[in-house]
C-alpha cells in the first residue's frame, strides 16, 4: 500500500498526544519535589485536585480522547474508501493546527476565551471535515 498523506495529519496529532502527559508528567514531578508530598496522596483524582490544584495538562490529555477520536476515525475511512480528497487533506491539517494552538492555550496561560475560540475553531472545522468526507464517499 503506498503512502497516505492524510496519515501526515494524524502522525502529528498522535506526537500531541505523547507531548501532552510528558508535560503533566514534569509538572507532577516538580511539583512533588517542590512540595515533598509523597505521590500516594495524590493517588485518586480528588487527591490530585486537593494538593496540586493546577492540573491544566491532565485535563487536556483527558480532552484528547474525546472529539479527536471522530478525527482519527474519518481518517481511517478515508484511507479505507480512498477517499482523501485535497479539501479533506486541507481541513485535516486545519484540525491539527487547532487542536496544538487549544493545547497550548490550556496547559499554558488558560484564558477560557482564547481556549473556547480554539476549541469552538477545531470544532466547526472537523464537522466540515466529516461533511467533506460523506461528500467524497456518497456523492463522488
Amino acid at each position: 500500500m503506498a503512502f497516505q498523506p492524510i496519515l501526515l495529519p494524524v502522525f502529528v496529532m498522535v506526537a500531541l498526544t505523547f507531548v501532552v502527559p510528558i508535560v503533566m508528567a514534569r509538572r507532577r514531578f516538580r511539583f512533588y519535589r517542590e512540595q515533598r508530598l509523597h505521590p500516594q496522596k495524590t493517588a485518586t483524582r480528588k487527591g490530585m485536585t486537593e494538593h496540586m490544584g493546577d492540573d491544566r495538562a491532565a485535563d487536556h490529555f483527558k480532552n484528547l480522547f474525546e472529539m479527536p477520536v471522530l478525527f482519527y476515525l474519518a481518517a481511517v475511512l478515508s484511507i479505507i474508501t480512498n477517499s482523501a480528497s485535497y479539501w479533506l487533506l486541507g481541513l485535516a491539517w486545519l484540525y491539527v493546527v487547532t487542536r496544538i494552538i487549544h493545547a497550548y492555550i490550556h496547559c499554558t496561560y488558560n484564558n477560557v476565551f482564547h481556549r473556547f475560540k480554539a476549541f469552538i475553531s477545531s470544532f466547526f472545522v472537523l464537522l466540515a471535515l466529516w461533511v467533506v468526507l460523506i461528500l467524497d464517499i456518497v456523492v463522488f
